[in-house]
């Protein structure tokens, strides 16, 4: 009886199914059957444990991912690139997959319902519309419709490159600085082109520092690393994993097709502010700072890269478009709570 329910249910695939993915699991099992595509049959009883349907495939080798073509009609694509090169040959690898699952007889099928019918009929069904729905229109059951495959896509605003501070919509212009954030916007404009061609559907969220409980700048501070004085320092932009696991979520079934939204919170902290806020409200020492100039000769060129380019993001869209209600809507509420449990 359970494995008729399975297989009736609706399903999501997680490509790329690490911490955020695994905290998408919970918003999503409720609705939906979730498989998770994983490189590493060691962690087959993790995901079983969560509920997962794990899949053995790599995106590094295509022929492995064959069983994708017709899993599931939405995929939460939360995999980095490869690490070398400017072209994100992952993406291409699973696009050239998906792809024909969005096809009948050659054509390119129909796209999906516009947002604002899905609203309307969730209205007028007494579904509640601020509840994430990852059921697409016209999929209620496995092999009920062969619509282009939604694919959410985990980007990050690196693409944007250094804007010396300013605040940035989605529409403003791409400018990625270095080799990691040219393979994301590499990855981001394979899915608008496959979005074009009608052979998939993408949602692109352009996503900033992700922090939470077990992702803070603890070990930094106790080590003592450096920030860089305020005159040098860079704006940083934050969201809670558990808030973006919801935003993922959220964009396969209200998100725009091709569109990129700021999966961002509403804080417009500079770096080093951040680090101050983590020190207080564990009782750690603040990270010392210095200046640029400093920086160059003492901080490891990976971090350094991240003090280079300084934005502040507008998430307009996150909210009007996707009614977004954010846990966490800055990281002082995130802190302010977790000091009130701790305490």
């Amino acid at each position: 009886m359970k494995a008729t329910r399975n297989f009736r249910r609706p399903r999501v695939l997680i490509v790329g199914c690490g911490d955020v993915g695994m905290r998408c699991v919970p918003l999503l099992r409720p609705r939906a059957h979730v498989f998770a595509l994983t490189s590493h049959a060691e962690r087959c009883d993790e995901l079983r444990a969560a509920g997962v349907t794990p899949v053995i495939g790599d995106l590094d080798a295509r022929r492995s991912l064959e069983r994708l073509a017709r899993l599931a009609p939405t995929v939460l694509h939360l995999a980095p690139p490869q690490k070398s090169g400017d072209d994100d040959r992952r993406t291409r690898a699973l696009l050239a997959t998906l792809a024909a699952a969005g096809r009948i007889g050659g054509r390119a099928a129909r796209s999906p319902v516009a947002p604002i019918a899905r609203l309307r009929r969730a209205r007028a069904s007494g579904l509640d519309a601020e509840t994430p729905n990852i059921v697409p229109d016209g999929v209620r059951r496995t092999g009920a419709s062969r619509a282009p495959v939604r694919i959410v896509y985990a980007s990050t605003t690196g693409v944007y490159g250094d804007c010396g501070g300013a605040w940035i919509d989605e529409t403003r212009a791409t400018r990625p600085a270095n080799a990691r954030a040219k393979r994301r916007l590499s990855a981001e404009r394979q899915l608008r082109r496959a979005t074009a061609r009608g052979s998939v559907t993408a949602r692109i969220a352009r996503i900033p520092g992700i922090y939470a409980r077990n992702r803070l700048p603890l070990a930094r501070l106790e080590k003592g690393t450096p920030a860089l004085v305020d005159a040098d320092d860079v704006y940083t932009n934050h969201i809670h994993a558990d808030d973006l696991a919801a935003i993922l979520v959220r964009l396969a079934t209200h998100g725009r097709p091709g569109r990129a939204v700021h999966a961002s919170d509403d804080s417009s902290l500079k770096m080093g502010q951040y680090f101050d806020a983590v020190a207080d409200a564990f009782g750690l020492a603040r990270a010392p700072r210095i200046t640029r100039a400093q920086a160059e000769q003492q901080i490891d060129p990976m971090l350094l890269s991240f003090m280079r380019e300084s934005r502040r993001l507008v998430n307009r869209r996150l909210k009007e478009e996707l009614r977004m209600r954010l846990r966490y809507p800055s990281v002082d509420d995130f802190l302010r709570e977790t000091v009130s449990r701790s305490g």
